[in-house]
């Protein structure tokens, strides 16, 4: 979700939910402690020069229970942080206090919530370290003869 997308949806809601992966809520007394903006200047494993620029939301769990971040709130907040750090429409990414540490993770909107959504990590190099693209296509008819889910087989 992009940060033109979160003020459009947000200016047509009442109150902000924000679900966990494992269908939690996030408690409803959250605040949103940051907007920023984080940029990411590395070198993948081929060798290729990359940048990355997110906006970056870290909610967080306080003990007041009187407060309640409304939407209108968290537009004024966008909207300030989009002038002063130069924002533009930048993809979001969702910082969030885990068992251990700091999770991160991406962020959609659907049964009115936004949901915070598993990253996962990818080889962006693929094509020069050998990875293939695609699942190898194999027969069946090429693989061994050998009895296979029965007591017997070796498949399990």
């Amino acid at each position: 979700m992009t940060l033109k997308e979160i003020k459009s949806i947000l200016k047509n809601l009442d109150t902000i939910s924000f679900t966990l992966p494992d269908g939690s809520l996030v408690p409803s007394h959250f605040h949103v402690t940051e907007v920023g903006k984080s940029s990411k200047h590395f070198i993948d494993c081929g060798g290729t020069l990359r940048q990355e620029k997110k906006v970056n939301f870290q909610l967080w769990n306080a003990n007041d229970y009187d407060h309640r971040l409304h939407p209108e709130k968290l537009i004024k907040i966008i909207e300030l942080s989009e002038d002063i750090l130069n924002l533009g429409d930048l993809d979001i990414e969702v910082e969030y206090q885990g068992d251990l540490t700091i999770q991160k993770f991406g962020l959609e909107f659907k049964n009115n919530s936004f949901h915070l959504t598993s990253l996962v990590t990818d080889c962006l190099a693929k094509d020069k370290c050998g990875i293939p693209t695609e699942k190898l296509k194999v027969n069946l008819s090429d693989i061994g003869q050998e009895p296979c889910c029965t007591p017997d087989g070796n498949c399990c």
